[in-house]
């Protein structure tokens, strides 16, 4: 790919200047102001080359899509749609003239987020800290988990073993692989005696079928061992069949289950509620500002640890992102066991101690009531910011959509501020609204 150039625009004589016919007040031509873009062009070109392949596209209009991807909530496809029609997303991402074409397929963002990595993603989260100064600089932090699902659906035993004969015959068929028998008959009405499994009267059966379609698995595997020689393709498949058989012999209660043929490092998070019991993903660490609700560190877990044990992590991730230690750490019942951590005094909710003055006690207690801010705060990553449910693949990717929300988040933030900025009237009129 050749490095993006740095070439001046030269403006064409039919076409008028974008920006000219633009409203100048608007929040997100404010922050495409503020935002180091030349930065962004410095740290990532050492991922292009000169003399191969074709033109790339420019960085700032990369950077620029997955800003607007995870700022409006939108997919890959549907951001790169929503560039086309939106001036003021074009304008955001450096375009001087009105674009009538998609500025890319959906799918060079997949190929940029793996151009950079999770180092690349990181820069420009610490962008977002960066644009709030020292609001960003708080001593104090509220730090929670919660767990970012994985495209995924809800894992079974004999989901799985069905998944695994379809590949087996899917592999077979790819390479012209004669087979004995496919059980494809078999295997449909199999999975219409698995349906009705938590009935009382049809759980044996039930029982047989997940077992016999065990078996079926097992004999594919066996057969397609035997043949793969002979194509000389056996060590390209021989991981995956390990993994097939692993998945085959795990039980109910067995510890590190594999609950997706796709994603295998995905683990199982009881976190107590009503409305869903468990959820499959990988758990993440937040930490915001007291004051400012400012996020200034985000971590993903690669594997399912008690939340005391993730405060290492996430603070030094806040020291990385703002270049500024936590010294104090604002935390609910679930981190109980720890009382400092490299320097950073933890606050648990609790009885006051005897020797605490008034003073310190009513301190304790309102730091403790305001913690809860970071649950909405959770809520709106969420469910604005596309953070319920991670599309991405793998640990980075989960990683990738973490960091992401959370710049997002920040990014709002300092577009609300900028909207009240210029705006005065329209605040003075909700409160006017709000209070009749």
């Amino acid at each position: 790919m050749l490095t993006p150039s740095k070439t001046f625009h030269q403006s064409s004589l039919f076409e008028t200047d974008l920006l000219l016919q633009l409203d100048p007040t608007d929040p997100l031509l404010k922050l495409s102001t503020v935002i180091p873009w030349h930065m962004f062009d410095e740290a990532f070109s050492i991922h292009y080359t000169e003399d191969i392949g074709a033109p790339s596209k420019p960085i700032r209009l990369m950077v620029g899509l997955l800003i607007l991807k995870q700022l409006e909530n939108l997919s890959d496809e549907a951001v790169v749609l929503q560039w086309k029609r939106n001036p003021y997303y074009q304008a955001f991402c450096g375009m001087q003239e009105f674009q009538r074409k998609l500025p890319c397929h959906s799918t060079e963002l997949v190929h940029f987020r793996k151009r950079i990595g999770a180092e690349g993603i990181e820069r420009i989260f610490q962008m977002s800290v960066g644009l709030h100064g020292r609001m960003a600089l708080e001593d104090t932090v509220h730090i929670d988990t919660t767990v970012q699902e994985k495209n995924i659906t809800y894992p079974t035993d004999s989901k799985l073993a069905i998944r695994i004969i379809n590949r087996l015959n899917k592999l077979a068929k790819a390479h012209g692989i004669p087979q004995r028998r496919t059980f494809v008959k078999e295997v449909k009405s199999l999975r219409l005696d698995i349906r009705h499994f938590r009935h009382v009267k049809k759980r044996a059966k039930a029982k047989r079928a997940l077992k016999r379609l065990r078996t079926i698995a097992g004999i594919l595997i066996r057969e397609l061992r035997r043949e793969l020689p002979q194509y000389c393709l056996f060590e390209r498949y021989q991981k995956d069949f390990l993994l097939y058989e692993r998945i085959l012999k795990q039980q109910p209660k067995d510890t590190d289950k594999i609950y997706s043929l796709h994603e295998p490092q995905v683990y199982c998070v009881a976190k107590g509620k009503d409305h869903n019991q468990y959820e499959y993903g990988s758990k993440a660490s937040i930490a915001c500002t007291a004051r400012s609700n400012i996020i200034v560190g985000v971590v993903s877990h690669e594997q399912n640890q008690h939340d005391s044990h993730t405060l290492p992590e996430i603070l030094k991730h806040v020291e990385t992102s703002r270049g500024k230690t936590a010294k104090q750490a604002v935390c609910d019942r679930g981190y109980r066991g720890k009382g400092e951590v490299n320097g950073t005094k933890i606050i648990l909710p609790g009885k006051a101690l005897k020797r605490d003055t008034r003073y310190q006690r009513d301190k304790k207690r309102k730091q403790c009531r305001r913690r809860a801010a970071i649950e909405p705060i959770i809520g709106h990553l969420k469910s604005d910011h596309r953070l319920a449910r991670n599309y991405l693949k793998g640990a980075i990717g989960d990683l990738i959509n973490l960091l992401m929300a959370a710049c997002a988040w920040n990014l709002k933030q300092w577009l609300l501020a900028i909207f009240w900025f210029f705006f005065p009237a329209k605040k003075m009129a909700i409160f006017t609204r709000i209070s009749d």
